[in-house]
């Protein structure tokens, strides 16, 4: 499927396609694991199809992690490295 026809389709309709393609996806690995798959390139087309489709979800969204950055929701240091902060200190008095 080509870029140009997906960028037309709304985000109900890209996200409608990318299941579908997920179901064909797994469907594909199966048969390949069978033997009975008669072309091993079906499943690479399939993959990069759904890449294209989850891409411009994201763009459509808006929710990729630059825009969320920006908007001010940063991530915060996991509870290890705060926990380890407080024992450096009383190594250092």
């Amino acid at each position: 499927m080509k870029a140009a026809e997906l960028k037309d389709l709304t985000v109900e309709e890209l996200i409608r396609k990318a299941g579908e393609l997920r179901e064909n996806l797994f469907n594909l690995k199966i048969r390949r694991r069978a033997g009975t798959l008669e072309s091993v390139s079906d499943v690479t087309k399939n993959r990069r199809d759904l890449a294209r489709i989850l891409t411009l979800l994201t763009l459509k969204q808006g929710t990729s992690k630059a825009q969320k950055k920006a908007a001010g929701r940063t991530p915060q240091a996991p509870a290890s490295a705060q926990a380890a902060q407080p024992a450096e200190k009383k190594e250092q008095s």
